[in-house]
């Protein structure tokens, strides 16, 4: 049976180990990756139910309508949404056949090119997304704000429209002895 008092309770990738201990076993780059997913993942659980009952539509639809509201006018091809998305373009297809079906969405042949489709928004998502704007843009603060421990996003926080980057609106934040912006 091995010798249990050799080895550390703690593991040495997790928050609060003293600095005594050995290096950490991720990387800082993958650290900041994991840290990136945790607050993607707690926007997105943030934000699922919110973007059914504003919008009517998935999360999935939601983020194509978000792609073609920040693009330009004209829209996007298909295969752009699909890559920037990294989502199969037979998903995407389906999900583009619900948007087109609920009137968000129009598609037509990309011009010049018969084969190619694009999409853009209507009339109708586009005044959807302004009503709905304030309440999913509040959601979005409040996943950020809720990041803790590990998964305590700075970076992702200080993203956020109106967090000052100056040492005075950063504070140190309770249990962990990160700081952050203020909110």
């Amino acid at each position: 049976m091995a010798d249990s008092s050799a080895h550390s309770s703690t593991p040495a990738d997790l928050p609060g180990r003293d600095a005594a201990e050995e290096p950490a076993l991720l990387p800082p780059e993958l650290r900041a990756w994991m840290g990136l997913l945790a607050a993607a993942g707690a926007i997105e659980q943030q934000l699922r139910s919110r973007v059914k009952e504003t919008l009517g539509v998935s999360h999935d639809e939601f983020l194509v309508l978000c792609l073609l509201a920040d693009g330009p006018a004209d829209g996007l091809r298909m295969t752009q949404i699909a890559e920037r998305l990294g989502r199969p373009k037979t998903r995407l297809t389906y999900q583009v056949a619900c948007l087109q079906h609920a009137g968000l969405i129009t598609r037509n042949t990309a011009c010049g090119d018969r084969r190619g489709i694009q999409v853009a928004l209507t009339d109708k998502a586009r005044r959807l997304l302004r009503e709905a704007s304030c309440s999913l843009a509040e959601a979005v603060s409040r996943a950020i704000e809720g990041l803790e421990g590990q998964h305590d996003c700075t970076v992702m926080r200080a993203l956020l429209p109106g967090a000052a980057n100056t040492e005075e609106s950063l504070s140190p934040r309770p249990g962990t002895g990160r700081k952050r912006a203020a909110p």
